[in-house]
């Protein structure tokens, strides 16, 4: 009798453990089978949510199912990665991510509500845009070199706008490389931050090339200088910081990609990064956005996690040379 029950228990648990992995199956084959949600950690109108929103786009014609954009900025990202981290790990809620927040807010932030280095699933990289600085056009200085002597002449009188990490750290480093003070200015959007350099209330502002570029060409702005190491196409008249400063090895790269959160089936992450590869290669994406300086490098979720590990690393030194604290 009991050798009766027993076999019967065991067949209950094998036949329950049967239909989890064919429910499991029948899920991963289906997937998606439902609209997806992207977090865009930064305001509409950012380089985050323009190139977000192209490679949803994509996405969506590969995948067969609705990428909604949903724009939560603040913090640096940190609010939009919170909501991500905390998410179900079903493929149904992603993060598009950058260097802010899944490379560079450990350093700067001392009590994250997550664990950057555990908290998400590396899904797929879209590919990195150089940064350029640019100050109002009432700012007496036709050069960075110019730039730097007024704010020697005055320390903390110059002020730098800011609305994520990497327009914070390359303004930091730049201060930190001419051995200038500045005051911050934080902003809650790029956009916003552009508005009020392009006013006057704010002298300098570094940031991605679909914020600058086109003030700069408009002439709105002075752009002085690229963050990159090499000269970039889009604007080949801008010399590099190094040129400008007479410096070596200033280099700041803003870079994009999918994450989502930690645990996510094999399965689902496969499929969105061959998605997200696919967009990356596709012609009419790539030269919307080469005149901003972007380059898309298609790759594999391992390469994405390694290059989140370096980048975390690299993040951190450049902060820690910057001088910044984190609060």
């Amino acid at each position: 009798m009991k050798n009766k029950r027993l076999a019967g228990h065991l067949i209950r648990v094998c036949t329950g453990l049967l239909l989890t992995f064919s429910y499991g199956l029948v899920m991963a084959d289906n997937y998606p089978s439902k609209p997806i949600r992207a977090i865009v950690p930064f305001a509409a109108g950012s380089a985050t949510d323009q190139i977000g929103r192209a490679f949803a786009a994509k996405m969506a014609e590969s995948l067969g199912q609705p990428v909604v954009i949903e724009n939560r900025p603040g913090a640096n990202g940190m609010i939009g990665a919170e909501v991500v981290a905390k998410s179900p790990a079903d493929g149904y809620t992603l993060l598009f991510g950058t260097n802010s927040t899944n490379a560079a807010l450990k350093s700067l932030v001392k009590n994250l509500p997550y664990n950057q280095d555990t908290a998400f699933t590396p899904i797929g990289y879209f590919g990195s845009v150089p940064l350029i600085v640019a100050i109002n056009n009432d700012v007496p200085a036709k050069s960075l070199n110019g730039f730097v002597s007024l704010a020697k002449a005055d320390p903390g009188k110059m002020t730098f706008a800011y609305a994520s990490t990497s327009q914070r750290v390359s303004s930091e480093m730049i201060a930190s490389a001419a051995d200038i003070k500045m005051t911050g200015v934080s902003y809650k959007s790029g956009p916003n931050a552009m508005t009020d350099l392009i006013g006057g209330q704010v002298n300098m502002f570094t940031a991605d090339f679909a914020v600058t570029l086109p003030q700069v060409q408009a002439g709105k702005i002075r752009g002085l200088a690229v963050t990159s190491l090499k000269r970039s196409p889009a604007i080949p008249e801008l010399p590099t910081v190094n040129e400008a400063l007479g410096i070596k090895g200033y280099e700041l790269i803003a870079f994009f990609a999918a994450f989502g959160p930690a645990g996510m089936p094999t399965d689902a992450v496969m499929k969105l990064n061959k998605a997200i590869n696919d967009a990356a290669k596709s012609k009419d994406l790539v030269e919307k956005f080469s005149a901003m300086g972007f380059e898309s490098q298609p790759g594999t979720p391992e390469a994405l996690g390694q290059k989140i590990k370096l980048e975390t690393v690299k993040w951190a030194k450049a902060i820690k040379e910057a001088g910044m604290q984190p609060e």
